[in-house]
């Protein structure tokens, strides 16, 4: 009895994970930098493995500690804590990339090393087409795990939150094929990375947000192999919950790319 605790704090052991994975970030960069010097990918790709490593079995931890009861309602505070804080740097991540963009929209450069700025005959990628039937896509994944979330909390419906996520990641994988069939059309028109500003802004803001979207419906997938085994309840959806909030970023993020790149953009 003296041993019992008496708190609704998670005292957490020593763990590997947060050296592991720090290391494996500088690693992956330092490499990404290599490669950009033409020195090969593979050790960014190293660096990549650990992160991805350091992802899976980190968060199969605290998996394992909301099963045995650890996340109580003070440490699932702290954890929607921890999403917000992290969808919050997201939102800054975006907001440089955004600046970029209507920067050297509204004031272009006048001159670059002494020669004259000549600016790019670009054609613009129609909005009212493909670009709007991604935007259609993600918002209705996005309804799709609002049913889920939904179907959850307030009906303790199983069916209906398998079938939501279920639709919501079909939908998100049918997001990526068509910006990457997007990608390849603009390519073969000639909008290279390095070819000039306006494309590099446009690959940056629209493929950050693309891997986002990938790496949104891994969160969603994981969360629906774990409603499929009953790991959810009611009151205990920290994950599935953190899921949502990140689906709803990228679906928001989305939206302002879509009205700024491609409608302004025009």
């Amino acid at each position: 009895m003296a041993n019992a605790k008496n708190h609704d704090y998670h005292i957490l052991p020593p763990s590997i994970w947060p050296f592991f994975g720090a290391v494996s970030a500088f690693v992956m960069l330092f490499g990404a930098v290599l490669w950009m010097h033409d020195n090969g990918p593979w050790m960014g790709l190293i660096g990549l493995a650990g992160v991805l490593y350091t992802m899976y079995a980190w968060w199969s931890e605290v998996v394992a500690e909301s099963r045995v009861g650890d996340h109580t309602p003070v440490v699932r505070i702290g954890l929607r804590y921890g999403v917000i804080m992290f969808i919050m740097s997201e939102v800054m991540f975006f907001a440089a990339w955004f600046w970029s963009f209507f920067k050297h929209a509204m004031y272009p450069m006048e001159t670059y090393d002494g020669t004259a700025y000549v600016k790019p005959e670009i054609i613009p990628v129609d909005a009212w087409h493909l670009p709007l039937m991604n935007t259609l896509v993600l918002l209705l994944s996005g309804c799709a795990v609002t049913w889920a979330h939904h179907a959850l909390v307030h009906e303790n419906n199983r069916k209906d939150l398998i079938n939501g996520l279920a639709i919501a990641i079909v939908l998100g994988v049918a997001f990526t094929a068509l910006q990457a069939y997007e990608y390849a059309h603009l390519y073969a028109e000639g909008w290279t990375f390095s070819g000039e500003i306006f494309f590099a802004n446009f690959y940056m803001a629209t493929g950050f947000h693309g891997f986002h979207v990938l790496i949104g419906t891994i969160f969603l997938t994981v969360c629906l192999i774990r409603a499929i085994k009953g790991d959810f309840t009611p009151e205990r959806h920290v994950g599935f919950e953190a899921a949502a909030w990140y689906w709803h970023f990228v679906d928001v993020v989305w939206l302002f790319l879509f009205a700024a790149v491609y409608v302004w953009g025009q």
